[in-house]
């Protein structure tokens, strides 16, 4: 069997609570995803956002652990935030972690807490960080059973399918719910919608990892917009 790519620093490990900008790959350029992705981590991204979708669990499909790896083989100083939008995560695990995933986050919706519990451990096993998500309309008390085991927790602000759709402003009540809950070396991820306009709003609800996609990729000032998601600059 072949070895697993090495990872890189594992951002979602460090303590210290600054802000991350994790650019969504969904908003890229497919015809160039390596130079596309890699640009934007020049510009002062600090991780890629990789999103799985099976048209079960959400109606599109996105791509799968080949495409990782090719964003791997591009960009091998980038950390690889996988999203996985699946019904069966457990199956996908270490494909992505052989295509060079650092961190994979599967949601409640799709198991049971034991499921997911054992998802966490096996993601561990594998090198990974692992992360567990809540869609909108999913409660806070959803995940009240394994939030103390995740190394982050995931909150959508848009219904997952979908790249560019509308930020959804209530769910920042949940975050600000879940935030006090977390340990200084867990990490609170807000995906959908986000971007210079609203970006402050999701950091001042407890959020210290923000996933931007179309309003990063499709700028015309990359770096100013990253600045601006992290909280640096006008």
């Amino acid at each position: 069997m072949t070895a697993a790519p090495q990872k890189v620093r594992n951002r979602f490990t460090e303590s210290d609570g600054s802000p991350i900008v994790s650019a969504s790959i969904l908003s890229a350029d497919f015809a160039r995803l390596g130079e596309d992705a890699g640009e934007i981590m020049q510009l002062g991204a600090d991780i890629l956002h990789v999103d799985i979708m099976d048209g079960h669990f959400v109606p599109n499909i996105s791509m799968g652990p080949s495409v990782c790896a090719a964003l791997h083989g591009a960009c091998p100083e980038a950390f690889l935030d996988v999203h996985l939008m699946v019904t069966d995560p457990d199956a996908y695990l270490e494909p992505f972690a052989r295509a060079g995933a650092g961190h994979c986050t599967f949601h409640t919706e799709v198991a049971s807490t034991e499921a997911l519990l054992s998802m966490r451990d096996r993601c561990h096993d594998l090198g990974m960080t692992a992360g567990i998500a809540i869609n909108p309309e999913t409660p806070a008390t959803a995940i009240d059973p394994v939030i103390d085991h995740f190394d982050m927790v995931l909150v959508m602000s848009v219904h997952p399918g979908f790249g560019g759709q509308s930020f959804i402003d209530k769910v920042l009540a949940k975050t600000r719910s879940i935030a006090p809950r977390l340990r200084p070396d867990q990490r609170l991820e807000m995906d959908g919608g986000i971007g210079p306009a609203n970006a402050e709003e999701v950091r001042a609800a407890g959020c210290d990892v923000l996933v931007a996609g179309s309003a990063v990729f499709g700028s015309e000032d990359r770096a100013a917009t990253i600045a601006q998601v992290r909280g640096h600059g006008s």
